[in-house]
């Protein structure tokens, strides 16, 4: 089960790393971030399901920033997410390995593979089943190819081009041209003129970044193409585009020359105070290493120097037929796709090279060293690493086997740190242990700690205690059967559902074949080999197991990361480090697990009505307690179910005089049930797909969840018991509290967190309900408080519940009528507080200078204007149509014409619940030398719109991913939970939907020129700009 815990400022809509946290451990599929590199960890392999997790256990709160394209595999100091999360036992649906006894081997019996294909992919000794639905193949020429025929999303398909090779493929003079070289696929090739690549896919329905996007890493290079249709002709056409960039770019000098300005500016929003710490962190831990040394990206100044004859010396060597691979998958027919491969790449020749360097390299002996570093937007952290050689372990059943022993075990330990820091008075904000392979070399272990300011010996103190524990006398009966029932929920969910997985699943299948010879196997035989070999999963297994994989941490690298250096400096960290080894240790203690306590909720509620509304066929339901019930059955997801309910209120019941009222509400599970803590539900609900994300939003508390029709029973019950007796106890004060700190001392770090915290009481004139507030404020915030702002509502207000999936709707309506319906009767109608739906743009259009503490390079400009709100469909849709436009428009000037920035800036934002409310904002992150030619530009555009229609192809280009964007919403549950939500109480919103694009199709040129010159005054402008800090500039 899920639950987050957000920023302690989460009533301020600002910025926010997801905390749900990696769901594959440790060691599994790593979520990648745009250009980062991974270091050669073998991931999970597509088919298994995901690792147990100690709830949280993963998610330490270590400095990262996923600065330029994909997130590192060194999961114990940069994957792990900065922000801490709150998660229950959740089985996360992704991969994992199992566990398998030698004496006990399962042999399946499958369709022939072709073993010359295993052999190339480095998978032939491998016993485990290859799951055959996936089509693969070399060409003659040395390309490979992965295709995977499936229809979820309907439609739809992805069609990546990866090359096997990233920053280590750089000489010492071509450092980031592994990068730039990326960003010349879209700036011209033989077929495709300059800057028409992105056009072309534009008026084709994929819009620029979310579906037309690349990313480099340390030693690859992705190109990824996600297609809104599954037509022949856009797959041929998304083939070609990718056989174009496999060797034919033309790497014009004027568009080199034009886009190093555009790379230069990538680097320059993405040093930040993270990605220093995390390259003085690498260094320190890796002195020498080749991936340490040579970052991804290169610097501005290396990159200054590309011409298109260095970057076609680089890209001669590595873009090679036998260097790369087309994946494709998709509602496509494999064999045609296939046909059309061959098509398009086996005329594809280059000759062969030495392959890259290797990362390191590495050096094992190295220990006692201790590193202080120091930056006022870091939180307090306490790092202690080692470093051994790698261990090679193909993938079998045996390692496999192995893999979930030791996962197991990290999990345990990060079980344990996860209660320490839950206690009353925690000794740290959160910990964990993990060991992490590096590029294939070498692996690490760390113990990572982030205290409260101040409290790094007591917190690093407990965290030695516990590790130390968990290797000196192992785990209790109790704690291995916890994250048993964890993975085997897992499995279970994943063989029940395999029939309907994302392509984004068989894509990840695709990549940690080519990457780590991983072999793709069904969740079926996963789910087989581990009920076999489940029950020699033990304590001695799973201690051994860890004992084996994790480096001693024996005297070890430390490194200190934090505001204000610790008292005693380096010599503390150590002198702390080896009085924590010295301790005493006796063994844990068992634990008994409780009972869930919320199975009655009194008598069976009734049904005051039940209808189904004619446009989409969403079944409605009444109670006779007010209940509100929406269903949505679909066969988009087999075996999940999503469930969502909306309770009157909101953040409708923030006031001027209160106006951090709901400020806590998305913390209130971390104070768990009344009969509950947070802590004793991981246990009680081990093994169990039920999850509860609390939170408020603009005029509804919302508590939701996934889950399966085999738990949708315990998952309702959950949802109703934390309406009913949330537990406000103070744990949960105290884990909101201690994020204040770091929060605050990081809102003007970078020129974005600058104006983000700052936007709304400029654009209100101060109005309390949209302004951040004094850290003082936020430190008195108190559950006492929250309950006396909310629980009335909690207790009365009006609920409506949706429910949208795979289920029995007649045996839905019986499990919501004993829990949600059973309740005693509330309000019927959510409530109107027009009061509080007043808001108003600031009427003062001066121009506004913001500083910034990050460096002295970067610079923002925002213009924003007033418009409208969007009950009219038709006028808020030209909004939208018009923000796309100017989108395309700045790219096309302030990206591609003058190379200042990397991702101009251009929405519109119409709002449903402040009558009136509406902006249009327009801008960019650029160097403070470029604010005027900025503006200049920014001007120029919005002049031109105002002066003239736009023109035909640019409006198209803006209109066909919205279309799409229409046609595949509802191909998802996560679409159609959107519209089913609300579906009695805001009804309107299905016919805007019925509508929409049609009402799309029908918006004009000549109807954006007049919403240009309604709104777009460049004299009633609010302009913005954020500066460094003076004293930053010296």
């Amino acid at each position: 089960m899920q639950a987050l815990l957000p920023d302690p400022i989460s009533r301020m809509h600002v910025s926010r790393a997801s905390l749900s946290g990696n769901p594959a451990g440790p060691y599994g599929r790593a979520s990648r971030c745009a250009m980062w590199p991974k270091p050669g960890t073998p991931r999970q392999a597509a088919g298994d399901p995901p690792l147990p997790a100690g709830a949280d256990d993963k998610q330490l709160p270590v400095q990262h920033s996923c600065a330029i394209k994909r997130a590192m595999n060194l999961r114990a100091f940069f994957a792990l997410t900065s922000a801490l999360a709150v998660t229950l036992p959740a089985p996360l649906l992704a991969q994992a390995p199992e566990y398998q006894h030698p004496e006990q081997v399962i042999h399946h019996v499958t369709a022939p593979v072709n073993p010359a294909l295993l052999e190339a992919f480095g998978i032939a000794g491998s016993d485990l089943p290859f799951d055959t639905g996936y089509r693969i193949g070399v060409l003659d020429n040395g390309l490979k190819f992965i295709i995977r025929q499936n229809g979820t999303p309907a439609g739809q398909g992805m069609v990546y081009l990866w090359i096997n090779t990233g920053s280590l493929g750089e000489e010492e003079d071509q450092a980031g041209f592994a990068h730039f070289l990326e960003h010349m696929a879209f700036n011209g090739s033989t077929r495709v003129p300059e800057g028409e690549m992105v056009h072309l896919l534009e008026r084709e329905g994929l819009a620029f970044g979310p579906d037309t996007n690349a990313s480099t890493g340390f030693d690859r290079t992705l190109y990824q193409l996600n297609l809104p249709r599954n037509d022949p002709a856009l797959l041929d056409t998304a083939l070609m585009l990718m056989r174009e960039t496999a060797s034919e770019l033309t790497l014009d000098p004027d568009a080199v020359a034009r886009e190093i300005g555009v790379v230069q500016s990538e680097l320059r929003v993405r040093d930040t105070y993270q990605l220093k710490n995390s390259l003085a962190q690498l260094k320190f831990l890796y002195p020498g290493a080749a991936f340490a040394e040579n970052w991804l990206g290169g610097s501005p100044e290396s990159v200054g120097t590309a011409t298109s004859q260095r970057l076609r010396d680089f890209y001669t060597r590595w873009y090679r037929p036998d260097n790369a691979a087309i994946i494709v998958v998709g509602d496509f027919d494999a064999a045609a796709v296939e046909a059309a491969v061959r098509q398009h790449f086996a005329g594809w020749t280059a000759p062969t090279v030495e392959e890259p360097a290797n990362a390191g390299p590495f050096d094992f002996a190295r220990a006692g060293e201790t590193q202080v570093w120091l930056d006022p937007a870091l939180a307090e952290q306490v790092t202690a690493t080692r470093t051994a050689p790698w261990i090679d372990r193909p993938d079998t059943v045996a390692t496999r086997r192995e893999r979930v022993l030791r996962e197991i075990g990290y999990a345990i330990v990060n079980r344990r740190l996860q209660r320490l820091q839950r206690d009353e008075n925690p000794p740290f904000r959160g910990a964990g242990f993990v060991t992490e392979e590096v590029f294939q070399e070498a692996r690490s272990t760390s113990l990572v700690v982030q205290a409260a300011e101040g409290e790094w010996q007591r917190g690093l103190a407990a965290a030695q205690e516990e590790y130390r524990r968990a290797l000196q006398f192992g785990f209790t009966p109790a704690e291995v059967a916890e994250q048993v029932a964890n993975l085997r929920a897992s499995l279970e969910a994943n063989a029940a559902g395999a029939a309907t997985r994302d392509n984004r699943n068989f894509i990840t299948g695709a990549l940690t074949l080519l990457e780590d010879a991983q072999v793709p196997t069904t969740p079926q035989s996963a789910l087989e080999r581990f009920i076999q070999h489940e029950p020699l999963i033990t304590p001695e297994a799973v201690l051994a197991a860890l004992q084996a994989d994790a480096v001693s941490l024996d005297n070890p690298l430390i490194r200190y990361s934090g505001r204000t250096a610790p008292a005693g400096g380096e010599a503390a960290l150590r002198a702390a480090w080896d009085a924590g080894m010295a301790t005493p240790l006796v063994a844990r203690e068992e634990a008994a697990a409780g009972q869930f306590a919320y199975t009655d909720f009194g008598p069976v509620g009734t049904v005051a009505s039940d209808v189904v509304e004619p446009l989409l066929g969403i079944r409605t339901i009444t109670f006779a307690n007010g209940l509100k019930l929406n269903l949505k059955r679909t066969d988009l997801q087999e075996n999940r179910v999503s469930v969502q309910l909306n309770i009157d209120g909101g953040e409708l019941l923030d006031t001027r005089e209160n106006p951090l009222a709901t400020a806590m509400t998305s913390s209130l599970i971390t104070g768990g049930l009344g009969a509950h803590t947070l802590d004793e539900l991981v246990t009680i609900l081990a093994g169990k797909q039920v999850g509860i994300n609390i939170g408020a939003g603009d005029e509804t508390f919302q508590l939701s969840g996934t889950t399966t029709p085999g738990d949708l029973e315990l998952q309702l019950q959950l949802i109703a018991a934390a309406v009913t007796d949330p537990g406000y106890r103070p744990t949960g004060e105290e884990q909101y509290r201690r994020s204040l700190a770091n929060f605050f001392a990081r809102i003007n770090a970078t020129p974005a967190s600058t104006l983000g915290n700052a936007l709304g009481g400029i654009l209100s004139d101060g109005d309390p309900r949209f302004t951040l507030q004094s850290p003082e404020a936020y430190q008195a915030l108190t559950f006492a408080g929250l309950r006396q702002s909310i629980g009335e509502r909690w207790q009365n207000g009006a609920m409506e519940l949706a429910l949208v999936g795979d289920f029995d709707e007649e045996a839905t309506i019986a499990l919501v009528a004993r829990t949600l319906g059973a309740l005693p009767p509330r309000e019927t109608a959510f409530g109107e507080y027009t009061e509080n739906r007043v808001r108003s743009f600031t009427a003062d259009r001066s121009p506004r200078t913001l500083y910034h503490q990050g460096e002295a390079n970067q610079a923002l400009i925002r213009m924003m204007w007033p418009t409208r709100d969007g009950e009219d469909l038709r006028a808020a849709l030209e909004l939208d149509l018009l923000g796309r436009v100017l989108r395309l428009q700045l790219t096309d000037s302030l990206r591609e014409q003058l190379g200042q920035t990397y991702s101009p800036v251009a929405d519109s934002n119409t709002s449903r619940v402040y009558p009136g409310w509406g902006t249009m904002s327009v801008g960019a992150e650029i160097a403070p030398d470029q604010v005027e030619a900025a503006r200049a530009a920014i001007l120029d555009v919005v002049s031109a719109l105002r002066a003239a229609p736009v023109d035909a192809d640019v409006l198209q280009r803006a209109r066909a991913p919205l279309i799409e964007t229409y046609e595949n919403l509802l191909k998802t549950n996560g679409g159609w939970i959107g519209l089913v939500d609300r579906a009695q109480t805001q009804p309107d919103r299905l016919q805007r939907y019925m509508a929409g694009q049609e009402t799309i199709r029908s918006v004009t040129a000549e109807d954006l020129h007049a919403m240009a010159q309604r709104y777009l005054d460049p004299a009633q402008r609010l302009e913005i700009v954020v500066l460094p800090e003076p004293a930053a500039q010296q």
